[in-house]
């Protein structure tokens, strides 16, 4: 459990970690993003620079859904916060080192837990070209 006054330490970085996202947002979105592809909508385009827009509009749709989840990602870590279950590992249970919270406020893995699952999911990357393709249903076609 944590003391109060650290809690609300805690409170005010996680807090200022959202404002960080949210600055970032509407900084690439609104104002980089937006000004780049009305000048792109107001002259003519030909199709290399219609590619171009349009890589810019999905890098920027890209990049507000990362920042959406981190913002997600935050609201949660402040919700576990207000029920004293926040720098708990998710897996195993044990307290989430404080030097990992700084660098990651919104962590729910010890650094151990988080290693394991990265393990796992890089193994299960490398055996994804060699499963075989689901047979169809009876009856369907192939």
């Amino acid at each position: 459990m944590t003391t109060k006054k650290k809690k609300e330490a805690l409170k005010k970085m996680l807090l200022e970690k959202k404002r960080e996202v949210w600055g970032d947002i509407k900084e690439r979105l609104f104002e980089q993003l937006g000004k780049e592809y009305r000048r792109e909508i107001e002259t003519a385009l030909d199709e290399g620079d219609r590619a171009l827009a349009n890589l810019a509009e999905e890098t920027g749709i890209t990049i507000v859904n990362l920042r959406k989840e981190m913002l997600e990602k935050i609201d949660q870590a402040l919700e576990k916060l207000d029920q004293d279950t926040y720098g708990i590992c998710e897996d195993c249970g044990g307290a989430i080192s404080d030097q990992r919270l700084k660098a990651v406020p919104f962590a729910v893995y010890c650094i151990e837990c988080k290693q394991k699952r990265e393990e796992l999911e890089q193994i299960e990357q490398e055996r994804e070209p060699f499963r075989s393709p689901v047979p169809p249903e009876a009856g369907e076609e192939i």
